[in-house]
């Protein structure tokens, strides 16, 4: 790690320590614009947000949505495996659709991007169909998300591909918290409708867990 990622590592226990961790969750104002250079700029969340776009399979007329966008660090990634398709970032923060947007002007005004200030609750099938759905860190602030997720497998194609992304961030996060947080994201996944689960782990402090699924289509009437 360089110099420069230490002296943000410990800025940010500062930060959490007087607060700063509710920027996260709903950016807003000065302190959001901060949180957002943060998501966009420290290392791990580059890497974690890159690592779940690869694992998607995204093929180069796919459509995608990520639910939770943030600065958009996994829009560029997933415009770039999609050179011929579409991305849909959903935030409900507007400093992030703005961060989002400037991370991705190139590919906004090649209408290969598409940004959304929304809550996940006010997605509509209207936006779909998508071949393929993204949420980085963010299913724990949904509400009823069993629930949302149903909405969203509405929004995907039969067989369409989902990655729920988790890095636990609680005082003292281990790989078994980790563990604990994939079982049930597959739960939710499971009772969503989707199947063919699996997880993928990546070796950072803590780990972060991916679980993959693609919608089971249902039985022919």
């Amino acid at each position: 790690m360089d110099i420069g990622q230490r002296a943000l590592g410990h800025f940010l226990r500062w930060w959490a320590r007087h607060g700063g961790l509710a920027q996260f969750h709903r950016p807003t104002g000065a302190p959001g614009h901060l949180a957002g250079w943060i998501m966009g700029s420290r290392s791990s969340n580059v890497a974690r947000n890159r690592w779940a776009a690869r694992l998607l399979d995204v093929q180069p007329t796919d459509r995608v949505v990520e639910i939770g966008c943030g600065p958009g660090v996994a829009v560029a990634a997933l415009s770039a495996l999609a050179p011929r398709g579409l991305v849909v970032g959903v935030d409900h923060s507007a400093v992030m659709i703005g961060q989002a947007r400037r991370r991705n002007r190139a590919a906004v005004r090649a209408g290969r991007v598409r940004l959304v200030h929304a809550p996940v609750e006010g997605l509509s099938t209207s936006d779909g169909p998508f071949d393929a759905a993204l949420a980085v860190n963010t299913i724990g602030m949904w509400p009823d998300p069993a629930d949302r997720l149903r909405e969203l497998a509405l929004l995907l194609r039969p067989g369409g591909r989902i990655a729920l992304v988790s890095q636990p961030r609680c005082p003292g996060a281990t790989a078994a918290t980790s563990a604990n947080a994939a079982t049930e994201l597959a739960a939710l996944l499971t009772e969503a409708g989707f199947g063919q689960l699996r997880v993928e782990l990546l070796d950072l402090d803590p780990p972060v867990a991916c679980v993959l699924g693609r919608l089971v289509p249902e039985p022919a009437r």
